[in-house]
């Protein structure tokens, strides 16, 4: 059996859980995380996630306060699937990974950190991306900075938005 061990983000999920204000709810209004943010949708938006598995790790969440898909309205789900898609091609276009993690965990038995807002995360993953940095040294490596990253991906996703 293998295992996905992500240890950097221990501080991150306790703060979440002991956060009583959710993390998501009025993030794609805030000025703090205006950087992070990627592309607002009616119902839904499109950021970086802060603390990312790799390079290009995006998340789509409602800007509704919902934790399950059968809470979503048909138009949020929607354009939640609209705005996955549109990571997707983003993420090919400027990382040419070789392959996409595309995943909903709901519930914390299921391993969600922030298990009352649903969100779908986008991971770009290549062969070989697990190495001993992360293994050993439960250490990831992350070569791009946020806001690099940030700079790559929002024209694509502008381009994608006007298409």
């Amino acid at each position: 059996m293998e295992r996905l061990w992500s240890p950097w983000r221990l501080a991150y999920v306790s703060a979440a859980s002991e956060t009583r204000e959710c993390i998501f709810c009025g993030t794609c209004e805030s000025q703090e995380a205006a950087p992070l943010v990627l592309h607002r949708g009616v119902s839904c938006y499109v950021i970086l996630n802060l603390y990312p598995y790799n390079n290009g790790h995006l998340m789509v969440v409602p800007r509704r306060h919902i934790a399950t898909l059968a809470q979503a309205s048909p138009e949020e789900l929607t354009e939640m699937a609209s705005l996955t898609r549109w990571c997707e091609i983003a993420l090919t276009e400027a990382y040419h990974p070789h392959g996409l993690n595309v995943g909903i965990n709901l519930g914390k038995a299921a391993g969600a950190g922030v298990a009352d807002h649903l969100h779908v995360h986008i991971v770009p993953r290549w062969a070989g991306d697990t190495n001993f940095m992360t293994v050993v040294g439960e250490v990831r490596v992350v070569p791009e900075d946020l806001d690099t990253t940030a700079a790559r991906l929002r024209p694509i996703l502008e381009r994608l938005a006007g298409a």
